[in-house]
């Protein structure tokens, strides 16, 4: 896979600001923002920047032998430590998936995590001299997917940089990272882009009703176009039907919508609950819906119908079992529990 990205329309002004200052560049920056803003393109074309040897107002000319090296992805002077399951999902299935060199007889299912020797195989590369005399690039993403074995590993690094290295590390949240190996980093927050430079992307991606994909994503383009990708309606049809029964005062069919749950990834049907209740309770206070407006006849009966105060309470909840949702002891009671949460906190007010 190619390792020459550009910056996307929204991000070229803060690129540009943002390199002109390279000769007095940090060693490790820490770009953070919402998920599905393009917070790694981002990084990828600023490696491409800093490795170019030819800039043009800051970002990468696509035509010097470095450029070349980064579209053939070859670039001896850039490393992408990403999981292995991340790296076959880009395209890589010709070098070995983990960047350490092991791919092992028996494949196992590919790791979502970042792997301490995904790091200590780099010791060499660190200690080289960069191959045309500039920068050399580590970019690594997403920085949660680090246990706390691979985060200290990166600290050490980062305690006593190798010369003419930058770190490019991407996250969602720094408050879920190490603290310590966040004061290590310069931090460069990405905003999201406005509504109308999301809608004429997305439209110029070829996504219909972009407006409804891209309030399904929170404002976040990217992943407004992933979620438009992968087909279907900007609202899961299993909300569709929870939002139905809850509306009609009839008791949801918790055990047949549990059983579509289980076959999702928990965060997946968390996060849609969490949004599906902060447009409760917009409805409720009479405001326009953030990320279902297509469900307002529905969000507008049980908003109306349900406590204020117990839709806070459940909103409050979800984002506490958020936390959790990766690692559910029990998946089906987990589910069967969330359901029962909801259905209570949307019930009609005596």
């Amino acid at each position: 896979m190619s390792d020459f990205v550009s910056f996307l329309p929204w991000q070229q002004k803060q690129a540009t600001d943002w390199l002109g200052q390279r000769e007095r560049f940090a060693h490790a920056w820490l770009i953070h923002g919402l998920p599905g803003i393009g917070k790694r393109q981002f990084a990828l074309a600023a490696a491409a920047s800093l490795l170019c040897e030819s800039p043009i107002g800051g970002s990468a000319c696509g035509q010097c032998a470095a450029c070349l090296w980064l579209k053939s992805g070859s670039h001896p002077d850039l490393r992408r430590i990403r999981p292995e399951a991340m790296a076959l999902e880009e395209g890589e299935t010709n070098a070995p998936i983990d960047e350490s060199g092991s791919t092992g007889s028996a494949k196992k299912t590919p790791s979502k995590d970042i792997k301490v020797e995904q790091l200590r195989v780099l010791h060499n590369w660190f200690n080289t001299a960069t191959h045309r005399g500039g920068w050399r690039v580590m970019v690594l993403y997403p920085a949660r997917a680090m246990n706390a074995v691979t985060a200290n590993a990166l600290l050490k690094v980062l305690e006593e940089p190798p010369a003419h290295t930058i770190f490019l590390l991407v996250a969602d949240a720094p408050d879920r990272l190490l603290p310590t190996l966040v004061s290590r980093c310069r931090r460069l927050p990405l905003s999201v882009p406005n509504q109308d430079e999301s809608l004429l992307w997305l439209q110029s991606q070829g996504v219909s009703e972009a407006d409804q994909w891209l309030a399904a994503a929170g404002g976040a383009p990217l992943l407004a176009g992933q979620l438009a990708q992968a087909g279907g309606k900007p609202y899961p049809e299993w909300l569709v039907q929870l939002l139905n029964d809850l509306a009609a005062t009839q008791a949801s069919d918790i055990g047949g919508l549990a059983d579509q749950l289980e076959s999702l990834s928990p965060e997946v049907w968390i996060d849609t609950l969490q949004r599906t209740f902060l447009d409760l309770l917009l409805a409720s206070a009479g405001a326009p819906l953030r990320y279902f407006p297509a469900l307002e006849k529905q969000m507008t009966i049980v908003a109306r119908q349900a406590s204020p105060g117990h839709l806070a309470e459940t909103a409050k909840w979800l984002a506490q079992q958020r936390a959790v949702a990766g690692h559910p002891l029990n998946t089906k009671l987990f589910v069967h529990s969330a359901l029962q949460r909801v259905a209570l906190a949307c019930a009609p007010t005596l």
